[in-house]
């Protein structure tokens, strides 16, 4: 018989993944955004700093910039955008399944955003591999018959970029440990906090391609 405390009540039961400096799974709900949202804050100011080094050199080396922009293969860049938007799709439907509680669908679409971002990636490694093949890469092999500041395009090329798939790399590992736990039904309507948050994280770096493609591909395409 369960304990009836003074005011008639029977305490609630306590939820195994509910931890002990929490009242209640939704105020833990709420703890876990809003801590990934200040994580994300602290790595919009981290690009946002190499937007603004983009967006200062831009301006004083205009025509590195379009010769550097003709270079980018807009198809492989364009295919990366669609490829990661459909991910972001596949991305939430799996927060959506982990909140009804449905097992089948957070694994089928966890599994999804993992076959789209590993797309992604493999799509990136063609395109390094060109601007490697084409003596593109900032350095001593960089090819000598360009502009020297070219070079300044590409390395902002590849430190953007090459931080973004960094960090496609680790969104892939929290996936992979997410699905795990799904595979295992860890993750209910009560509890799917770690599904929620790894969403954001998710969601955040696709938002950054979103910028990173017109910014870097797309400038000098109308002349």
């Amino acid at each position: 018989m369960a304990h009836i405390d003074a005011n008639g009540h029977a305490p609630q039961e306590h939820h195994p993944a509910l931890q002990h400096h929490f009242h209640t799974m939704a105020q833990q709900l709420e703890a876990s955004v809003l801590g990934m949202w200040v994580f994300l804050v602290t790595e919009v100011m981290f690009f946002g700093g190499l937007f603004m080094a983009y967006i200062l050199y831009r301006n004083l080396y205009p025509d590195a910039w379009l010769a550097g922009s003709h270079e980018l293969n807009e198809v492989l860049g364009g295919a990366n955008t669609v490829v990661l938007i459909v991910s972001s799709l596949t991305m939430a439907l799996a927060v959506r399944a982990a909140q009804v509680g449905s097992r089948i669908g957070q694994v089928v679409n966890l599994i999804l955003t993992l076959i789209f971002g590993t797309t992604f990636l493999v799509i990136k490694y063609f395109e390094y591999a060109a601007k490697f093949e084409h003596h593109l890469v900032p350095g001593a092999h960089f090819d000598p018959t360009r502009d020297p500041a070219q070079q300044l395009y590409f390395s902002l090329y590849f430190m953007m970029t090459g931080i973004h798939a960094l960090h496609m790399v680790v969104g892939i590992g929290i996936l992979l440990v997410m699905l795990r736990k799904a595979w295992k039904g860890h993750f209910s309507a009560e509890y799917y906090a770690p599904v929620e948050v790894s969403g954001l994280y998710w969601h955040f770096v696709d938002i950054v391609w979103i910028f990173l493609f017109p910014l870097l591909y797309l400038i000098g395409k109308h002349h």
